[in-house]
């Protein structure tokens, strides 16, 4: 684990409300030069701090007006192989996200779909039709609020 400073923390806190801001506007803000503030972003992206930087679509702009988080219990622990689940999973173009969990389900699944008729489509056709696919619980998204997490 790196130590951060309160400066380092600034810089993650502004980075993960816009990634796009330079190392200068940054320096600016935060009263460093340009190059203390890339060299400052840098060790950040180093030490696995700041893993890249992301563009955020908006899902509903693009025609996508239903989230779903999708729970999957695999039916034949064993038979199949969670590799190959992953990789089915994967593939579809509408599950956005997948994640292996622990507790009730084996996975967690952030499905997109144009309206609830494309969502039963993509679940019936693809979805439960996945190796080792096996009980299905779906929530179906309603608002979403973005939180900073944990940076102090």
């Amino acid at each position: 684990m790196i130590e951060l400073d309160g400066i380092d923390r600034a810089l993650v806190r502004a980075l993960a409300e816009d990634a796009t801001q330079s190392a200068g506007a940054l320096g600016r803000r935060f009263g460093l030069s340009q190059p203390a503030a890339w060299r400052r972003i840098r060790k950040l992206e180093e030490a696995g701090v700041l893993r890249g930087r992301r563009l955020r679509l908006n899902a509903e702009k693009l025609g996508f007006g239903v989230t779903v988080f999708l729970g999957v219990k695999l039916a034949t622990k064993g038979r199949v192989s969670l590799e190959d689940f992953e990789r089915a999973v994967s593939a579809i173009p509408e599950v956005q996200q997948v994640e292996h969990v622990l507790g009730l389900y084996d996975y967690r699944l952030r499905v997109v779909a144009r309206d609830l008729p494309d969502f039963e489509r993509v679940l019936r056709r693809r979805i439960m039709t996945l190796p080792g696919a096996g009980e299905v619980e779906a929530n179906v998204l309603l608002s979403e609020e973005r939180r900073m997490g944990p940076i102090g």
